[in-house]
C-alpha cells in the first residue's frame, strides 16, 4: 500500500479517511477525454456518448469516479461498522482501492465486501428519479447536454453494479461470494475457490482482447488473472498456517488468533527462516532483533511481548500484563 500510495496525491479527508489520486490516473483522464471527444466528434463509435460541447467529457469523467468514489467509501465505513479499520481510499485509472482490515469474521468480511455495490444499487433509483421523471425542472435550460449527461450517468452506475457483482475475485462479486463460501468451506478454501474463478475469467477476457484488438480489456483482465492469481496462492498459504498446530502461549493482541508453530517467517538481513515466536522475535542466523509482528489472521501489527501477554489474558481476564 506504502508504495502505491507514495505516488498519489492527498485530495481529502473525510470522516478519518484520506483520500488520494494517483499520478497514472491524471495521465489516464487527459487521454481518456481527449480520444472519447474526437472519437464521437468523427463517428468512430456508436458506444460513444455525443455531446455539444467538449467539456461534458471531462464532467462524465469526474462524474464516473465521483461514483467509484462512493462505492469505496462504502466499504470503508461498512468495514469501521463491523470493528475493522478502514483509512485509506486511492483512485486509479481502473478504479478505486478501499484499503480496509475487517474482523477476520465470514460476517464482517461479507458486509464490507457488499456495501460497495450496495452504494450502487442505492444510486440506480436516485440517478434514476433525477434523470428520467419529470421533477419540474427543465435542465435543457442550465446546459442543452444536462438532460443527456444526467442519463448516461445512470447508465454507467447500473454498468458498474453488474459488473462488479460478477462472482469472481477481486470484484467485489467474488469477494461476497467468498464471505459467503467461508461459512460453508473455510476461509481459505473459499478464497481459493473464487481465485480459481478469477483466473478462468481474466484468461478467457486476455483472449479475447487479443482477438478484438481491445486495449482497455487487455489491461483489466490482466489485473484480474493477475490479482485472482495472487489470491489463490495466498489462499494455499493460509491454508497451511491454519492446519499447522499453534502456539499456545501466544495470542493476538487484536483478535485472538494463536499463530502457528513453524518456520514462517523470514529474515530480510540474512534469509533465515525462523519461527519468530520460539525466537522471540529475534533471527538465530543474524541476530536481528523484529520489534513488531503482524499477525497472519487480521493482519494487525503488535510487539512480540504484547502476543505473550495476549496470551495469558485469554486464558485468565484477570490477569495485569507486565509494564
Amino acid at each position: 500500500m506504502s508504495t502505491f500510495r507514495a505516488g498519489s496525491l492527498w485530495l481529502f479527508r473525510l470522516f478519518g479517511i484520506d483520500v488520494y489520486l494517483h499520478w497514472s490516473w491524471i495521465l489516464i483522464a487527459i487521454f481518456q477525454i481527449q480520444s472519447s471527444a474526437n472519437a464521437a466528434q468523427d463517428d468512430r463509435s456508436w458506444l460513444l456518448p455525443i455531446y455539444e460541447s467538449s467539456r461534458w467529457y471531462a464532467i462524465q469523467y469526474v462524474a464516473l469516479f465521483g461514483i467509484v468514489l462512493l462505492h469505496e467509501f462504502g466499504h470503508a465505513l461498512a468495514c469501521r461498522q463491523v470493528g475493522g479499520s478502514a483509512d485509506t481510499i486511492v483512485l486509479w485509472p481502473l478504479g478505486g482501492i478501499a484499503y480496509v482490515r475487517p474482523p477476520q469474521r465470514p460476517g464482517a468480511y461479507f458486509w464490507t465486501a457488499l456495501a460497495g455495490p450496495l452504494v450502487n444499487f442505492l444510486l440506480v433509483p436516485l440517478l434514476g428519479i433525477v434523470a428520467f421523471l419529470d421533477l419540474g425542472i427543465d435542465w435543457s435550460a442550465l446546459s442543452p447536454d444536462l438532460p443527456y449527461f444526467l442519463k448516461v450517468i445512470w447508465g454507467i452506475n447500473l454498468f458498474l453494479l453488474l459488473f462488479n457483482v460478477m462472482p469472481v475475485y477481486p470484484l467485489d462479486g467474488g469477494q461476497i461470494l467468498h464471505g459467503l463460501l467461508w461459512y460453508l468451506i473455510g476461509q481459505a478454501e473459499s478464497l481459493m475457490v473464487v481465485s480459481i474463478l478469477g483466473m478462468a475469467l481474466g484468461g478467457a477476457a486476455m483472449v479475447l482482447s487479443l482477438l478484438i484488438g481491445s486495449l482497455w480489456l487487455s489491461v483489466l483482465s490482466a489485473f484480474v488473472f493477475f490479482t485472482a492469481n495472487m489470491g489463490f496462492r495466498h489462499g494455499r498459504m493460509l491454508s497451511k498456517l491454519l492446519s499447522n498446530p499453534r502456539h499456545s502461549d501466544a495470542a493476538c493482541p487484536a483478535c485472538g488468533f494463536a499463530p502457528p508453530q513453524g518456520n514462517f517467517w523470514l529474515c530480510d538481513e540474512c534469509g533465515t527462516r525462523f519461527d519468530t515466536f520460539d525466537c522471540r522475535a529475534q533471527c538465530p542466523g543474524c541476530g536481528k532483533l523484529f520489534r513488531i509482528t503482524a499477525c497472519p489472521n487480521c493482519a494487525k501489527q503488535h510487539p512480540i511481548n504484547e502476543w505473550f501477554d495476549a496470551a495469558k489474558k485469554y486464558e485468565n481476564p484477570s490477569y495485569t500484563p507486565h509494564a
